[in-house]
């Protein structure tokens, strides 16, 4: 049974720094590319960041390059997004999703229509 759950989201500063983690069980990251996602209130769910499968390919939004860094250890089947210098149009809820990794390319790894399994959320509040 494939089940993603996101673990890390709580309410910092702007400027703060946090670590969300996405625990992956019923499939192995070597196979498999996980992308992170935001949804503020009101906006449509935008692609943050993606790791592929063999953990060589990374992609960020425009809006976190330099800022967040996607990674993962294969032996804790588990992807980690670490988000420093946060600002307060950070603030949303983050979402990891799965796809089989060939499916993943630079130009569509945004696209929430190639992810099969998603996580159930959790919140990140940036706020003074």
């Amino acid at each position: 049974q494939v089940q993603l759950v996101e673990s890390g989201g709580g309410l910092v500063q702007p400027g703060g720094s946090l670590r969300l983690s996405c625990a992956a069980s019923g499939f192995s990251l070597h196979y498999y590319a996980i992308g992170w996602f935001r949804q503020a209130p009101g906006k449509e769910r935008e692609g943050v960041s993606c790791i592929g499968s063999s953990g060589g390919s990374t992609y960020y939004a425009d809006s976190v390059k330099g800022r967040f860094t996607i990674s993962r250890d294969t032996a804790k089947n588990t992807v980690y997004l670490q988000m420093n210098s946060l600002k307060p149009e950070d603030t949303a809820v983050y979402y990891c999703a799965s796809t089989y990794g060939t499916r993943v390319y630079g130009s569509n790894w945004h696209f929430r229509t190639i992810y099969d399994y998603w996580g159930q959320g959790t919140q990140v509040t940036v706020s003074s």
